[in-house]
């Protein structure tokens, strides 16, 4: 299926020179002058080789049909990640390089959408939005509040954020999983 390339988001998968590429990155660029073009970054299926490659917005590239699938997170192990699909209680296991930075938010029962190819798991797009716990972070400092300054903060999972200065230790905070920004004090 053809699509322009402005449309490629992270996750999607492009057929090129026929071979699959995961897209791990993609931007829009608008100059004053001359022709907007997107950068997108990749990495091929096949081998793990990450790729850069830039069209014009308005250019066609192959989109390659993949199954998606949402999947129940259920463990870890020497094997990989598995994972459960809760309507035909099927089982996959998806290896470390394609779950990549995105293990801190699999947590038990956590929903996630795993796209295969040829009942191959290539890519995984996780929830965007993860609630975790603040492990550590700077004590609040009186006056601070008003301000809009962020501070830096470890969550239990290993995580590094900002987040503002009222968030204290043991508060469960919302984070955006594309980009590790704080979103909102769990209510």
């Amino acid at each position: 299926m053809k699509v322009i390339a402005s449309s490629l988001r992270k996750g999607n998968i492009v057929e090129l020179e026929g071979k699959l590429y995961v897209v791990l990155k993609s931007e829009n660029f608008h100059p004053g002058k001359g022709t907007p073009t997107t950068s997108v970054d990749m990495r091929r299926i096949s081998d793990g080789v990450k790729v850069a490659e830039r069209w014009r917005t308005t250019e066609m590239v192959e989109k390659a049909t993949v199954d998606e699938r949402q999947y129940d997170y259920l463990y870890s192990d020497g094997e990989g990640y598995h994972f459960m699909e809760p309507e035909s209680y099927d089982q996959v296991t998806v290896s470390e390089e394609i779950v990549g930075e995105g293990k801190v938010f699999l947590v038990e029962g956590v929903k996630v959408y795993i796209q295969t190819f040829e009942d191959k798991p290539i890519s995984i797009e996780f929830p965007q939005k993860a609630t975790v716990e603040i492990a550590e972070t700077e004590p609040v400092t009186k006056g601070q509040t008003a301000s809009s300054s962020y501070k830096p903060a470890i969550c239990t999972n290993g995580l590094r954020v900002m987040v503002p200065p009222h968030i204290d230790v043991g508060t469960k905070i919302i984070i955006n999983t594309e980009d590790l920004t704080y979103q909102e004090r769990v209510k």
